[in-house]
């Protein structure tokens, strides 16, 4: 029961006492009626007196509590014109002020730090006990491939059908790694937590170093390739010229033919090095394609046609999925078509012989996706296949995907490269949607 109701209780009992009293009692003696009337009025006024200096200040502060519990930090109390009272609730109010503008001061900054989060580069998700995501930001989702937020929350990363989300849910707690998918991204992944209240709440950061890593390796490459390829052609064509002429000399002297024979290795052997530092050396002088519209079917038709005579003898088959609506994408037709010659040619390699090779296209989105049921590609080799002159092939030069990777990304397509669960492996290539005119 509140102060305020127990006074009102009191006041109303002991009134109705007096009354009672002097009705039986003192009604005979119309004297003392009157010392009653007085004491009554008395006691209004004493009641008065001690409800205004005890329960109504009594009654403010409780009134206070209440908006404290409710945390309604706008309202504040009246003066109650009781010195001791009017005190504390000064202070009371003072405190009041002080507590809204220290909320208002967290909501600045708890929006200003959601700014800053949505718009980050950086990809932050937020996990809970239990490790499932609780929230992240734009760049998150668009790391892990997603576009709607509810599809992640509530999730383990394990549950997502995404490899870099595969890869974080590998990565152990407190620990920073750089990740490198078969789509040729590169990412630093940091598994890390923060103390809040006494618990400790995880959380991983996601960079994306995929443009860095790329520049610094083809400056780095670029710059060895150069040196390399301007030593060895000066070399190579020396010794060339030399071995000719010696050549030329041999022939008007008697049983020289094995000597001859041998001179011409050597030549066909400097050739042959003057034209493996010109395909390293073409790798760094791509040029910027040429954009053009084109239909996606008709390119792939092309090159299918082209590339089916070279695997007839592996009696490889071709299997064709082509969208109906034959979908347009802008690109350099030479480049693009070279592009798909080393896919396939690729595919074909893995294959050996009797296989099979599945070419698709997709019209929403635009992709082409070119299959093959050869060997596979290991999950330690999926990382690597972009690097610069890394190859699975034992005369390999690491050439081919690092040509499909500059090709690919200067159109500005996204691509993956991996082995799937059926045995199949895919080389998906997504194009950028054409500008309406």
């Amino acid at each position: 029961m509140k102060l305020k109701t127990l006074f009102f209780l009191l006041a109303l009992l002991l009134l109705g006492a007096w009354g009672i009293l002097f009705f039986f009692v003192l009604k005979e003696k119309g004297t003392l009626v009157y010392v009653g009337e007085a004491v009554v009025t008395v006691s209004l006024i004493v009641l008065v007196y001690f409800y205004r200096k005890v329960v109504q200040p009594l009654n403010s502060i409780a009134n206070g509590m209440d908006l404290l519990r409710e945390q309604d930090f706008s309202s504040r109390l009246a003066p109650v014109r009781q010195a001791e009272a009017d005190r504390i609730v000064d202070m009371f109010n003072r405190m009041m002020d002080q507590l809204k503008n220290e909320r208002l001061r967290l909501r600045e900054q708890n929006h200003f730090l959601d700014l800053l989060i949505n718009v980050s580069p950086m990809g932050v998700v937020i996990l809970d006990f239990d490790g499932k995501i609780s929230m992240l930001n734009m760049a998150a989702m668009r790391f892990l491939g997603y576009t709607v937020a509810d599809e992640l929350v509530g999730k383990r990363f394990q549950d997502l059908d995404a490899p870099l989300a595969g890869e974080i849910a590998r990565l152990p707690k407190d620990t920073v790694d750089t990740i490198r998918l078969s789509d040729a991204m590169i990412y630093r992944c940091s598994r890390l937590s923060f103390v809040d209240r006494g618990f400790a709440h995880p959380f991983v950061l996601i960079e994306s170093l995929t443009t860095e890593v790329v520049k610094a390796e083809k400056k780095a490459y670029e710059k060895v390739i150069r040196m390399i390829a301007h030593e060895v052609n000066n070399t190579t064509a020396g010794i060339t010229s030399t071995l000719e002429t010696v050549g030329e000399a041999l022939k008007e002297m008697d049983d020289t033919e094995d000597i001859q024979e041998v001179m011409k290795v050597c030549v066909e052997r400097c050739y042959g090095m003057s034209r493996f530092i010109t395909n390293f050396a073409n790798v760094v002088k791509i040029p910027e394609p040429s954009l053009e519209q084109v239909r996606l079917n008709d390119r792939v038709t092309a090159c299918r046609m082209f590339m089916e005579t070279v695997c007839r003898d592996r009696r490889i088959t071709f299997h064709n999925e082509l969208c109906p609506e034959n979908p347009t994408v802008r690109i350099d037709t030479v480049l693009f078509e070279q592009v798909l010659v080393n896919i396939i040619k690729n595919a074909a390699e893995s294959i050996g012989e009797c296989g099979d090779i599945y070419i698709r296209t997709t019209a929403s989105p635009v992709t082409l996706e070119i299959a093959d049921s050869g060997k596979g590609i290991s999950r330690e080799v999926e990382a690597k296949l972009f690097s610069p002159f890394f190859s699975t092939k034992p005369n390999g030069q690491g050439i081919g995907l690092i040509f499909i990777r500059e090709v690919l990304t200067k159109h500005g397509c996204t691509f993956s490269l991996r082995t799937y669960s059926d045995g199949l492996t895919r080389f998906r290539i997504s194009f950028p949607p054409v500008p309406s005119r």
